[in-house]
């Protein structure tokens, strides 16, 4: 299937906890994975506005993730420090490999970037420099403390 990206909805929210929602602000997500009908897999074609954070640092127990950026300049942040990445540059992020990571558009311009990942059910989701912890569930992501408190 032909997917035109522009026809494609922007989805600007996110279902992190309030606290959380101001830390994404200025990201904006097309499903374009859905759009084609893909089951398997998700690919989110991802825009960044100047100052914006892609997500929470974070890491996936059972997820694999995948970035492909294609326009602009954003700041990769893992556990090993920052790491410039451009148009055309790629960066994978394997299941259950404690690398918090996450990008940053420190630049003035919208960066846009792939983002790829499977959907294996009953992931766990870490963030190190964060009190949050992601499961989910057959209902949607649930977000709690890392003491298992709710939010």
């Amino acid at each position: 299937m032909i997917i035109d990206p522009q026809a494609v909805p922007d989805r600007t929210g996110t279902n992190y906890p309030a606290s959380f929602k101001t830390r994404v602000a200025g990201r904006s997500k097309k499903r374009v994975g859905n759009a084609a009908g893909l089951k398997n897999f998700g690919v989110n074609w991802v825009t960044l506005a100047p100052g914006a954070s892609s997500a929470l640092r974070h890491w996936h127990e059972k997820q694999d993730e995948f970035v492909y950026i294609i326009q602009g300049e954003l700041i990769l942040i893992t556990n090993d420090g920052e790491h410039i990445l451009k148009s055309g540059m790629m960066a994978g992020f394997p299941a259950s490999e404690v690398n918090g990571h996450h990008l940053v558009n420190r630049s003035t311009a919208l960066a846009i970037y792939l983002e790829i990942g499977d959907r294996t059910p009953n992931d766990l989701v870490h963030y190190p420099d964060d009190d949050i912890s992601a499961h989910d569930t057959p209902t949607g992501w649930t977000f709690t403390h890392k003491d298992g408190s709710p939010y």
